[in-house]
């Protein structure tokens, strides 16, 4: 039995594209694109159609030739660097059409001693993962999927604020395109109607005083996505309550001009701020009562604001302690759900965590 075709590669895909994009108002044949690729006509065949598989708007055949109808909502570096107005941030990307995971690309190139700002993207992720592991639904075309390489100057406690930045970025980064109020749910998911929409991961290589270096993933549904049956009480996409969902490209320039001012923010220590700011915008940090924990060891409480170090402070129901809430999960009392972390989209969702 022959094994099933590989997908054309990463460089004959982006060689493809730029191609098509360079002569964006002719016909250019297979045969003309086969020469400049140096690859067979078949081998272009098999690329266009993949393309068209992630949402690209190729028109014509092998007989005619092929041209771009519209210009593609991928999150290429020839599309997101004209829109980018973030100094650091983007700098340096690195795209891939199919990856298991950006958090991983990115972690490879901080062991590579690459630059801070370093970015990271993906069209789709195979083995985009959450917090503790779970998994994290990624199809093709449908979200926006990256990592960011940093390398904070500061001590490990330093990182907690600096997710909960990220959580504030990325909700303003959505509500400015949508007209939606997202919600909040400490530490690093992102709601919408009480359905998570996006979530955040940071995880550090460190010392006790230092660390080497930081990379933070930002996942977020944006199009239309066919969740599994078991993620469809718990997730949402911004093309569910948009009535016209943000372009990718526009999505991601503008977080990451957010993003690059939190974490500036973050680094001139204005933890307390971004703390104060945090419990202003999600409806789980004071007075709301919630279950703590995974079952079967589960308890409740009403929450009572962050910490100074921007833990969940928690009072607890069966005796009136209070309790410092360390890390999640972390859901509504009386919701009967089953409370899963891994809804949506790329390797997103967790406290963080050391590599």
């Amino acid at each position: 039995m022959k094994s099933p075709p590989k997908d054309p590669s990463e460089h004959l895909l982006h060689g493809l594209l730029g191609e098509l994009t360079a002569n964006a108002t002719l016909v250019i044949s297979g045969a003309r694109l086969a020469r400049q690729l140096k690859v067979s006509r078949w081998a272009v065949w098999r690329a266009v159609e993949h393309l068209r598989r992630l949402g690209v708007q190729v028109r014509g055949h092998p007989a005619t030739g092929y041209q771009l109808a519209a210009v593609p909502d991928l999150l290429l570096p020839e599309l997101l660097r004209p829109n980018l107005r973030s100094p650091l941030f983007g700098r340096h990307i690195a795209h891939a059409f199919r990856i298991d995971s950006t958090q991983a690309a990115a972690q490879q190139a901080a062991q590579r001693e690459e630059p801070e700002g370093s970015l990271f993207l993906a069209e789709e992720q195979t083995a985009g993962r959450g917090r503790q592991g779970h998994r994290w639904n990624s199809p093709a075309g449908a979200g926006l999927y990256l990592s960011l390489l940093l390398r904070p100057s500061g001590p490990p406690p330093l990182l907690l604020p600096l997710m909960l930045a990220a959580g504030l970025a990325v909700r303003q980064a959505i509500a400015e395109a949508c007209p939606v109020q997202p919600d909040l749910r400490w530490p690093n998911d992102v709601l919408l109607e009480g359905k998570k929409c996006a979530g955040i991961l940071l995880e550090m290589q460190a010392e006790a005083t230092r660390i080497h270096w930081a990379v933070l993933g930002i996942g977020i549904n944006v199009g239309a996505m066919d969740f599994p049956d078991e993620l469809r009480p718990l997730a949402t996409s911004l093309a569910e309550h948009c009535p016209r969902p943000p372009t990718r490209v526009g999505l991601c320039a503008r977080l990451l001009e957010l993003l690059e001012a939190r974490y500036r923010q973050a680094q001139e220590g204005q933890s307390a701020a971004i703390r104060a700011e945090f419990e202003r915008a999600s409806s789980y940090a004071r007075d709301r009562r919630l279950v703590i924990g995974e079952e079967p060891e589960t308890w409740r409480g009403r929450s009572e604001g962050l910490d100074e170090a921007g833990f969940l402070r928690v009072r607890r129901e069966a005796d009136g302690e209070l309790i410092t809430v360390v890390t999640g999960p972390v859901r509504p009392a009386g919701d009967n759900r089953e409370w899963e972390n891994s809804a949506g989209a790329a390797g997103t969702g967790g406290e963080p965590q050391g590599c």
